[in-house]
């Protein structure tokens, strides 16, 4: 092994006893932002791949095209099959008041939704987020569209 692999080796192995707010900003380092359901194993694994990444470079781009044709070609993950019932111009800003607070979103330029910082894949989630329940995200933003129907 040389000095190089014995370095990053001696960086993997030391993810596993740093302190969660290390870890985090390490993370920040790497990535745009903090997954939704974070758990130590998963955060500890990803960094470990970019340190190495960092180290001694990524896939060749066909490798990693290859991959991924793999990959969703054995998925069970089932993807969005319907467009989304709202489209919205990035940018728009979405407001609620709820729990004697305004609460803010924002849709981002790759049609994720932003709340506090972090991008949620559906209003669905982010209502979740703010209410600690299940809702609709349309109906939670006044989207549904059919109020008053009987």
């Amino acid at each position: 092994m040389n000095e190089k692999q014995a370095t990053v080796a001696a960086q993997i192995t030391d993810l596993s006893c740093m302190p969660m707010a290390d870890l985090w900003s390490l993370w920040d380092r790497y990535f745009p932002r903090r997954p939704d359901h974070p758990n130590r194993t998963h955060i500890e694994s990803r960094i470990a791949y970019k340190l190495q990444e960092e180290a001694f470079g990524g896939l060749a781009p066909e490798t990693k095209q290859r991959l991924e044709t793999i990959g969703a070609k054995h998925s069970k993950i089932k993807l969005r099959t319907k467009p989304r019932e709202f489209e919205f111009t990035p940018g728009t800003i979405l407001l609620r008041e709820w729990g004697e607070r305004e609460h803010r979103v924002t849709v981002t330029a790759d049609g994720l939704f932003d709340y506090e910082g972090r991008g949620f894949k559906s209003l669905t989630v982010v209502a979740r987020q703010i209410t600690g329940t299940h809702w609709s995200g349309p109906m939670f933003f006044g989207l549904g569209g059919k109020r008053g129907a009987k």
